[in-house]
């Protein structure tokens, strides 16, 4: 299988890319192909919602949203993976989401498994809820095929992040495919 994950965090040594690396190393062993499009440090303008596309067409904006495209349409998997901003996607992945617009119709016709991997500081038992839900919504509106979420709580920072167990679970899910 060809897996794209999509990262999102500024820090490149953060939580949330630690949990990915640990997918990634699952998947691997696994035997799929893994590409990663790093959205914290690409450049990737937000959708201006011209219409221009018509949900199936070129955007006109010209950056790094052309790979992300090419790599969303040609994998089987696409894997987003986010630190957990204000209950949200941080605001890279947000621009990721908001990009499927130019291509909404073809990425929906794929019925492609995603996965969501999410790392935040809190610990709350509702910290993910609104996240959790606002991505089941995505696949459900984009007719993505739910393969499994990594959930972080108590994720701020990598040192803590390594003594939960979600590491291991990413790595598992990534393995389980």
């Amino acid at each position: 299988m060809t897996i794209t994950v999509i990262t999102s965090s500024p820090h490149k040594n953060g939580s949330s890319n630690l949990l990915a690396s640990s997918f990634i190393r699952g998947a691997e062993e696994k035997g799929h192909t893994v590409t990663v499009f790093d959205a914290g440090h690409s450049m990737l303008h937000p959708c201006i919602g011209c219409g221009r596309c018509g949900m199936n067409g070129n955007c006109i904006q010209k950056d790094d949203g052309n790979r992300l495209r090419e790599l969303a349409l040609s994998s089987d998997m696409m894997v987003l993976v986010t630190p957990l901003y204000y209950y949200g996607f941080s605001a890279q992945m947000k621009a990721v989401i908001d990009r499927w617009y130019s291509y909404t119709t073809r990425l929906s016709s794929k019925h492609m498994k995603t996965a969501l991997i999410v790392a935040a500081w809190d610990s709350n038992d509702w910290t993910m809820k609104d996240i959790r839900e606002h991505y089941l919504t995505l696949c459900r509106y984009m007719n993505f095929e739910n393969a499994g979420m990594i959930l972080g709580i108590g994720c701020g920072s990598p040192e803590m992040t390594r003594g939960t167990e979600f590491p291991e679970k990413a790595y598992r899910l990534g393995k389980s495919l």
